[in-house]
């Protein structure tokens, strides 16, 4: 049966991906939290208040600015283990996170999450605040995200770090970024970001122009 004038002007329904930290939660009271807990437990200072402004590359990162490299494998998994403890509750969704998702799919698309934090626990996360992304692939970190979002055919991600920025080149997909993490507007810009909204409220309005103008 030949396709109606109306089917053939449908636009494909999108898949768009979704970093966590800082771009759908707003994880800094939680890993604040789990970072007092660490050093508690391990009578190491960690600058909790430090740590939470750098939010983004993978946990063992931080760790190596204040244990020994043969020391962190333990206390990583001693960290994410706290972890569950102290920042499930901690932890809120960011301002027009639910928004987002929903306007994804409102457009009959599918939504990912595809997140450095150690997958189990960003699913509590998810569970806890009651988000429905379609899936949730977790540790990974910039351009090791590329493949997650290909498998999801994801066509835009939207992240808060220079790092989201290069998973999504690294994927193919448009590069939109919100400066709600530790990566101000022009920094986000110079790594290549295509577009960059002021916080997630922005994004259904911009989703529902994105979707409009394609092809």
């Amino acid at each position: 049966m030949p396709s109606s004038p109306q089917s053939l002007s449908r636009t494909p329904a999108p898949t768009v991906g979704f970093d966590l930290d800082m771009t759908l939660i707003d994880s800094r009271p939680g890993i604040k939290a789990a970072y007092e807990a660490l050093t508690a437990e391990t009578g190491v200072y960690v600058d909790a208040e430090l740590a939470i402004t750098r939010l983004g590359p993978p946990l063992e990162e931080e760790l190596a600015h204040w244990f020994p490299a043969a020391d962190i494998p333990a206390v990583g998994d001693l960290y994410r283990t706290l972890y569950v403890t102290h920042a499930i509750r901690a932890v809120p969704a960011m301002s027009g996170a639910r928004e987002a998702i929903a306007a994804v799919r409102g457009h009959g698309g599918r939504a990912v999450v595809v997140t450095a934090k150690y997958q189990p626990n960003a699913k509590l996360h998810i569970e806890h605040l009651g988000l429905e992304p379609d899936a949730v692939i977790g540790s990974l970190w910039a351009e090791a995200k590329a493949q997650a979002l290909r498998d999801h055919d994801a066509t835009v991600y939207v992240g808060d770090h220079t790092g989201d920025v290069r998973g999504a080149k690294a994927a193919g997909a448009l590069s939109v970024a919100v400066p709600t993490g530790p990566c101000p507007e022009a920094e986000l810009r110079a790594a290549g970001a295509d577009v960059v909204l002021p916080d997630l409220a922005a994004f259904p309005a911009w989703l529902a122009g994105y979707l409009a103008e394609r092809p």
